[in-house]
């Protein structure tokens, strides 16, 4: 199980694009994140007739190192650490360690 996950809110702790928050849009097999708005570059694209992409300078989101992220918590405000927790039930969840609250219900 992974501390971070696609779907998340999670805010940048690291970097250019310290204390913004974004939404985790994939998440690599490297330890890596695309998080949503976040470590955008200019990219020159050369056009492609074929698939119908046109040429010039597009945005677009980079990866960035899950180390430079923490989980969003809500009732704090702030980013937060994540621990892993076995219910009675037998589910594997994780929880903010701040508040001991559940992130996945």
């Amino acid at each position: 199980m992974q501390r971070i996950k696609k779907g998340d809110d999670v805010i940048v702790t690291a970097g250019k694009d310290k204390g913004r928050r974004g939404n985790v849009t994939k998440v690599l097999s490297n330890d890596r994140v695309v998080v949503q708005n976040v470590n955008m570059v200019k990219k020159h694209q050369k056009p492609n007739p074929g698939a119908g992409k046109p040429g010039g300078i597009i945005d677009k989101e980079m990866p960035i190192h899950i180390s430079n992220v923490m989980l969003y918590n809500p009732a704090k405000g702030s980013g937060d650490r994540v621990g892993f927790r076995t219910l009675e039930d037998g589910r594997k969840v994780r929880y903010f360690k701040s508040d001991n609250e559940v992130v996945d219900v």
